[in-house]
Parts: C-alpha cells; structure tokens; sequence
C-alpha cells in the first residue's frame, strides 16, 4: 500500500552516511513509508545537528515536536524534523527523556528553535537546558499541568479569561454542569438504578410520566386530570320535536300553550271577494279590437 504522505526524493546511501558520520551517537536507524528516521543519544543531539546541518546539508529546522508514551520509563520524544534544499531530503531525528531530565538546546545551531522548544516545553513539559527564554508559550500566565500530555484531563474546575473590569487575568470555576464532567456512561436500560437528567420525558420516574418536562403538579392532581381528559364527551342534545322534549317542566308547557291576554289567534288566510264588474269581465269573451283609422286633413 502507498504511503498518503507527500512523497519525498530517497537519497542513495543515507544510511551508511549517517552511520558513518554519527557513530556511537546513533541509537536507530529506520526507513519507513518511504522516509528516513534516526534515534540518537539525548547527550549529544546538539552535535549531531551541528554534522549533520555542515556535513550532509540538511540546512533548515522545520519543526520539533512532541509525543507521550505514558507506558515508557522515558516517556517523552522530542522529535526534530530537518530539510535538506540542496538533495530535496528530510530527515527526522528523535530524542528520548523523562519528565525530569532536560534535553540540549539547539538554539545555537537554529535559532528559530527558541519558539519550537517553549511550544514543547509548554505542551508537553520536557526541559530543555541552553534556552535562553524557557517560558510558556501558548498557554496562559499561571497555567497548570501540560495540555498534551496523555494524563491531562479533558476538563478542569477552573478557567481563565481576561477581566475588562479586573484589567487582568482572573480565574473562575468552569460553569460546565458535574454530569457531563463526571459523566457515566451505563445505560439505564442496561441496569443503572438511577435517574439521568432527561429521563422524566420518557416516563417510568414517577413524575408525569411520559408528560414531558417536569410539573409543579402532585401526582394525585396529575392523575386527576388525566383521568378527566379520558372522560366521554356528554352525549349530543336531540332536536326538539313536542314540548315535553324541552325539559323544562309541565307547568312550563301549560303555561306556554295558553293564548295571550288580547286572546288573538291566528286564523288561516281566507281568498278575497272579487267585484261584480271583475266577474263580470272574466265571463264575457275577449274581442278583438278595430284597426284606428287615420286622420284626414292637415299636413298629415
């Protein structure tokens, strides 16, 4: 399988050069995914940066780094990466330390590593003797512990953020709830006999269940009005038909079926009488009418 890295030139006979070269201060030697890594004395890195930057022409200091193997009696590599621009090689060198014993600085060889060392120093807490200005980094002033450190936990208790109102740098409980912080990760339906936040809206807590956010309600009031909302709807009224369909009583209905005091009634409607001369006219037979005849004389 190919190496995803970018690939870099191999560079013909590197290995008996360095051995060569380097001697009894060579630890390893390892060609891997197409890239050369050494392992050298923790002693003599210094030096070891001095012949290969002037003998084998690795000119520029890309980048040191750190990584933690808790597991180790020396837990920490401090790893250096060089580039060589004339025979477009890298190479990258590693150290071994604990958390106690400091590595030489190679500030003198380049002095771009004053920075890269601080991050390490910061980051990780190996200790390098010959910097000029071994302080912190990336974190803030009074920071405790080393952020990449296998060990460090993920959150702490106390924060640090800069106060407008101080003007200064204050610290502050971390306001992230202890449940999440200390957080268990035993699902309730794999046996945990407690209740996690949130599990009030699945029912089966005794509160509300399955009702959603908890109520100030009792547990008797809650029953309560779930049994009315299950209650039947009261049945639909019928269409009143005859007066005893009311329901409002007998003396009602008698009292509503007497006339008014004027003692009106209503009467069915009765046709009107016609005149002598409208009957008279609906028995005769129509006739028709006589043409007009025109007018004589004048200018017509």
């Amino acid at each position: 399988m190919a190496s995803p890295a970018p690939l870099i030139a191999p560079r013909e006979g590197i290995g008996a050069a360095l051995a060569k070269l380097l001697g009894t201060d060579l630890i390893e030697h390892v060609f891997t995914v197409g890239e050369d890594s050494i392992t050298v004395r923790r002693e003599a890195v210094a030096g070891v940066m001095i012949a290969l930057r002037d003998n084998l022409d690795y000119q520029q200091l890309m980048e040191i780094a750190g990584v933690d193997y808790p597991e180790r009696a020396e837990r920490f590599e401090v790893v250096y990466h060089l580039l060589s621009v004339t025979r477009n090689h890298r190479l990258r060198v590693r150290v071994c330390t604990d958390e106690a014993t400091p590595v030489p600085s190679i500030v003198p060889v380049w002095p771009v590593a004053g920075w890269l060392e601080r991050e390490v120093f910061d980051m990780y807490g190996v200790l390098f003797a010959g910097n000029p200005d071994l302080r912190r980094i990336l974190t803030d002033y009074g920071f405790q512990g080393h952020p990449q450190r296998k060990d460090f936990p993920l959150t702490g208790y106390i924060e640090l953020r800069y106060s407008e109102e101080d003007k200064r740098v204050v610290y502050e409980p971390v306001k992230l709830a202890q449940d999440f912080r200390n957080f268990d990760f035993l699902s309730p339906w794999e046996g945990a006999d407690y209740v996690l936040p949130g599990d009030e809206k699945a029912g089966g807590t005794g509160e509300a269940p399955g009702k959603g956010a908890p109520t100030p309600m009792t547990a008797a009031e809650v029953k309560k009005a779930d049994d009315k909302a299950k209650a039947p709807p009261p049945p639909t009224p019928k269409t009143t038909e005859k007066p005893a369909d009311t329901g409002a009583g007998a003396k009602t209905n008698l009292k509503a079926a007497k006339t008014s005091r004027d003692g009106a009634k209503a009467k069915p409607a009765t046709k009107a009488a016609k005149t002598p001369a409208t009957a008279k006219a609906e028995k005769a037979p129509a006739k028709p009418r006589a043409p007009r005849k025109p007018k004589t004389g004048g200018d017509a």
